[in-house]
């Protein structure tokens, strides 16, 4: 069975954009939380749609995603667009997290197997500096439901999706500044379409 870099690359193979050039709604939403200059990590930023996006607003953009094909739609996409960002291709769970390093992390439909989930988070708020941001938004289990009326997205296996009551306690030693779980119409590519089940996260590191 392949990993996640061989899951990502078939996926990404594809010519088109899995889920579209535009940024996700939500982090457009949340943007205002970032100034320009400021230096942002897009984990799992796949071709590269929302760290191409937050580099127009003028921030510094480093993004890491498993899949090598991802990596290179996304610099192509940043060069389509007229900025740089620092994209490279590494397994999340064995990449050397910094410390204390970023303004914000924005972390969007970012789904681990539950037995790293917590683990991951944990690294995400470490790396940032004091007063930096989580930006967060993941798939609930109730996703599992709409996908059967026809929602496209998210994976299959509920222990990846996430509650409300799991992120908070995965980011208990960050400032909650908001979390909600809540039902979105998402048209982003042609992989997330359709009423979605959805939980989002602002965490402030203290």
């Amino acid at each position: 069975m392949g990993g996640p870099a061989e899951f990502w690359d078939q996926r990404y193979a594809d010519p088109r954009l899995s889920f579209g050039a535009e940024p996700n709604a939500f982090l457009v939403s949340e943007s205002g939380r970032f100034a320009r200059g400021q230096r942002v990590f897009v984990p799992g930023d796949g071709e590269g749609r929302n760290g191409v996006w937050l580099a127009r607003q003028g921030l510094v953009v480093e993004t890491v995603d498993a899949s090598p094909k991802g990596v290179e739609k996304a610099r192509a996409l940043a060069a389509e667009r007229g900025v740089g960002i620092e994209a490279s291709a590494a397994d999340l769970a064995q990449w050397t997290w910094p410390t204390g390093h970023y303004d914000g992390v924005v972390s969007i439909y970012l789904h681990f197997p539950e037995v790293l989930r917590q683990n991951m988070h944990h690294r995400m708020l470490a790396s940032l500096k004091s007063g930096g941001f989580v930006l967060l938004e993941a798939y609930t289990p109730r996703q599992l439901q709409f996908r059967v009326e026809g929602s496209v997205g998210g994976p299959s296996d509920v222990g990846m999706l996430m509650t409300e009551a799991q992120l908070r306690d995965d980011f208990a030693g960050a400032e909650i500044v908001s979390l909600i779980e809540t039902v979105v119409e998402l048209d982003e590519g042609h992989r997330h379409r359709g009423r979605s089940a959805v939980v989002r996260l602002v965490a402030r590191k203290r």
